[in-house]
Order: structure tokens, then C-alpha cells, then sequence
């Protein structure tokens, strides 16, 4: 048995999020990587041609964007409260708001609410500027 909780304190401090995204099997699928950029984590999505949903423009299946942006929201919240658990989805809304091609996709959370079981993200995905998101998310998450 895999424990999350010195998985998350590893990560912390070596500031290398591979392992911990090693456990969360979507996004070992999705190829996730994670970097952090002094006190901000941001979660980076390769261009990965099995992510396609629209091979003419070529754009990602906005599936895979949702699960990108979920997946990020999850890690975030293991990070920041160093959880022994992964959080559970409880909710989750997203906004499409241009295409997403067939690039490198980033994404950053924010926490906006947390209390003792419930905590709300909101996430930001984009490409080539962080001015202008490809889409934004809020989710709930049951905590520990």
C-alpha cells in the first residue's frame, strides 16, 4: 500500500511532483507533470497525439481537458494540505472558452475555500498566454 501522506511531504520537499503524480493513475495517463515556480505549482499537460479529440484543427478532446484540470485541482489540494488521502471530486463545473490545440497545456489552481471536510478550487488552463485561458474550472473536493 502506497502511503499518500510521505509521498505529498517527499514532493514537497524535493519539489519534485513525478512520484506523486505517479500514483493518481489518470494522470499518469494523461503524461501530468508538475513544476513548482517559488511558492505556485503548475501543472503542464504535453501535446500527446492519443489527446486529440478534433484531428482536423488538431485540438484536445475536451475531455482530456477536464481531466487535466481535475487531476491538477487533486494535487494541488494533496500539496498545499498534505493529505494522507486523496481528496474525493465531489463537484465539478467547467468553462470552455477557446479551443485548446494540439500543444502544451498548462494549468494553475487556487484554493478559495476550505473547511473541515469540504475544499473548493478554481483552475485555469491555457496555452500560450495565461491572459487568455482555454477554459477555467471550479471543483469540490471531500477532504480528510
Amino acid at each position: 500500500m502506497v502511503d499518500i501522506r510521505n509521498l505529498v511531504e517527499d514532493a514537497i520537499a524535493n519539489r519534485d511532483y513525478t512520484e506523486l503524480l505517479a500514483v493518481v493513475p489518470y494522470a499518469q495517463h494523461l503524461g501530468m507533470e508538475c513544476d513548482q515556480l517559488g511558492e505556485e505549482l503548475v501543472f503542464r499537460l504535453p501535446n500527446n497525439p492519443e489527446n486529440m479529440g478534433n484531428p482536423m484543427l488538431p485540438a484536445l478532446h475536451g475531455g482530456v481537458i477536464a481531466g487535466f484540470m481535475e487531476m491538477a485541482a487533486m494535487v494541488q489540494l494533496m500539496v498545499v494540505l498534505h493529505t494522507s488521502r486523496v481528496p474525493k471530486i465531489v463537484d465539478f463545473s467547467i468553462d470552455y472558452l477557446r479551443a485548446g490545440y494540439a500543444r502544451e497545456t498548462y494549468a494553475e489552481c487556487r484554493i478559495t475555500r476550505q473547511g473541515r471536510r469540504v475544499a473548493n478550487v478554481s483552475v485555469s488552463a491555457w496555452q500560450t498566454s495565461r491572459k487568455q485561458p482555454i477554459a477555467t474550472a471550479r471543483a469540490h473536493f471531500l477532504i480528510d
